[in-house]
C-alpha cells in the first residue's frame, strides 16, 4: 500500500496514536518499536480499544484486512505526516532553538489564535516523532500550524524540516543545551542553524532578533522579518524593557504587561510580537493575548506557598538558561532570596566545567543563600556559608524538613527535567 492509499485511510479517522492507552475511537495506531518493547504487539488490543486501522511492520501481527502492514512504522509515519503537510498546504511557522521554545511557541500560538483557527505542538511533541504527529494533527479546519522541533545532533532540524517544510523559521537563541550530543557550542549553532539552511534553500522567511549578533550573521542572506532593542532599522521596534518580577515591554506603539518573569522571557514575548505583526494581528488583539497568558508545567510559574514566593522553573535547566535565570532573580526586589538549583544533564565532558562555572559565579553572591542538589553540583563543592550541597534529593529534602527559609523568602527552583525539583513544593 503506498502512502496516498495510507493517507486516504488516515482521513477516515477521527485522530491518530502511537500509545494504545491513549486510543480514541475510529482512531489510526501506528505501531513503533521502542527500546524496551515491541508496538506491533498491541496490534489486536488497539482494534479493541476502537482503532479503526493499526500499521505494523511485523507480519506476524497482521490480523485482517484493517491490519496494514508497512515496511517501517517510523518511517511510514514520518511518510504520512510530510504527505499531509503537502495535502493541505498551510502555512508552518517552525521554531528551534536552545532556550524558551516552548513558551515561545505558546506565545506565538495565543497571539496568531486571535485572527486564525491555529493549532500547535502539544507539549514539547518536539522530535522526529513529536514533529509528524503534530503534523498529522493538523487538519482542513486549520489556517496555520505552528511547529516546535527540538535537536540533540547534527542534522536532527535538517530532517524535521524536510518533513515539516516550513514558511516561517524562528530560531530562539544559540546556548549551552545538549552539548555531548552536538559536541560543543559550535556544534550547537551548527545544528540550530539548519533551519536557517532550509529557508535560504526554499526561499522562505526568517524572523531574526537583531540583538544577536548570531542570528544576524547566520541568516543574512535569507528574507527576513526582524525586531530589536532601540533599533530603527528594525520591523519591531522596542523601546524598552523591564522585569521585576514581570516582563514588561514598551514597543514603538504599544505596551506589554505580561505573566512571564525574568528578561530571558522578553525575547519570547518579542518574537510572538513580531510574528503577530507579520500576519497583521491587530496590536490590541496581541498586547490582549500576551497578557492573559499565564505560564504552567513548571516554566517560570509565580507561585505562593504558606508565606513563600516561588519561582518555579523546573521543567528544565542548561548552563546558559540557569545562568541568566540567576541573573534575574538576583536582581529581585526581595532581600530574603533563596535558590534550589538542580544538575543539568546531557553536557557530556564539558558537565564538570559547566557545574564549576555555576557554583563559582555563586561563591561571589553573598546576599543569597543557595542549595545546590545532584551528583555534578556535589562534586564541585565548596566551603562557602550560603551554599549548601546535597549529592541527592532525598538528602535535601530531609534536611529541608527541619530547616524551612525564613519566611516571606521569594526562591527559585530551577533543574534539569531528571531532577524533578517541583517535588521540592512538598516540602515548603
Amino acid at each position: 500500500m503506498n502512502i496516498k492509499e495510507i493517507h486516504d485511510l488516515f482521513l477516515k479517522c477521527k485522530s491518530l496514536s502511537i500509545d494504545t492507552r491513549k486510543i480514541e475511537k475510529d482512531s489510526m495506531f501506528f505501531a513503533i518499536k521502542g527500546e524496551n518493547f515491541d508496538a506491533n504487539t498491541f496490534a489486536q488490543e488497539a482494534f479493541e480499544r476502537g482503532a479503526l486501522f493499526v500499521i505494523i511492520d511485523n507480519p506476524s501481527y497482521l490480523i485482517d484486512e484493517r491490519t496494514i502492514l508497512v515496511k517501517n512504522s517510523l518511517e511510514t509515519l514520518q511518510e504520512l505526516a510530510k504527505f499531509h503537510r503537502q495535502y493541505l498546504k498551510i502555512p508552518i511557522v517552525a521554531l528551534t532553538g536552545s532556550n524558551g521554545k516552548t513558551t515561545t511557541k505558546e506565545l506565538i500560538n495565543v497571539v496568531l489564535a486571535q485572527k486564525y483557527r491555529t493549532k500547535a505542538t502539544v507539549g514539547n511533541l518536539n522530535n522526529h516523532i513529536g514533529v509528524p504527529l503534530t503534523l498529522l494533527s493538523f487538519d482542513r479546519e486549520t489556517e496555520i500550524g505552528i511547529v516546535e522541533m527540538g535537536a540533540n545532533h547534527k542534522k536532527e532540524i535538517e530532517f524535521l524540516c524536510s518533513i515539516a517544510q516550513p514558511d516561517y523559521g524562528y530560531i530562539t537563541n544559540f546556548g549551552k543545551a545538549h552539548l555531548e550530543g552536538f559536541g560543543g557550542v559550535e556544534g550547537v549553532i551548527e545544528g540550530k542553524s539548519e533551519m536557517y539552511k532550509y529557508l535560504l534553500e526554499n526561499d522562505k522567511l526568517a524572523f531574526v532578533n537583531l540583538d544577536d549578533a548570531i542570528q544576524i550573521e547566520k541568516s543574512k542572506k535569507i528574507k527576513s522579518f526582524t525586531f530589536g532593542l532601540n533599533n530603527s532599522h528594525a520591523d519591531i521596534n522596542i523601546i524598552s524593557i523591564e522585569a521585576n518580577p514581570f516582563v514588561l515591554i514598551h514597543y514603538d506603539d504599544f505596551f506589554v504587561k505580561s505573566n512571564l518573569i525574568g528578561l530571558y522571557n522578553a525575547n519570547n514575548i518579542n518574537a510572538a510580537v513580531a510574528i503577530g505583526k507579520h500576519f497583521k494581528v491587530e496590536k490590541n488583539d496581541i498586547k490582549s493575548a500576551i497578557e492573559n497568558y499565564t505560564p504552567t508545567n513548571n516554566r517560570s510559574q509565580l507561585l505562593k506557598k504558606e508565606s513563600f514566593e516561588i519561582i518555579l522553573d523546573a521543567y528544565n535547566a542548561n548552563p546558559s538558561s540557569m545562568a541568566v535565570a540567576i541573573t534575574n532573580f538576583l536582581q529581585l526586589d526581595n532581600p530574603d532570596k533563596v535558590m534550589i538549583l538542580g544538575d543539568m544533564f546531557e553536557l557530556g565532558t564539558e558537565s564538570m566545567q559547566e557545574h564549576k562555572i555555576i557554583v563559582d559565579s555563586l561563591a561571589k553572591e553573598q546576599k543569597s543563600i543557595c542549595y545546590l542538589i545532584g551528583k555534578s553540583f556535589y562534586e564541585n563543592r565548596i566551603s562557602k556559608e550560603n551554599l549548601y550541597f546535597f549529592e541527592t534529593f532525598d538528602n535535601f529534602s530531609e534536611y529541608l524538613k527541619i530547616n524551612k527559609p525564613k519566611e516571606s523568602s521569594i526562591i527559585l527552583i530551577k533543574g534539569s527535567r531528571g531532577m524533578a525539583l517541583e517535588r521540592t513544593l512538598e516540602f515548603l
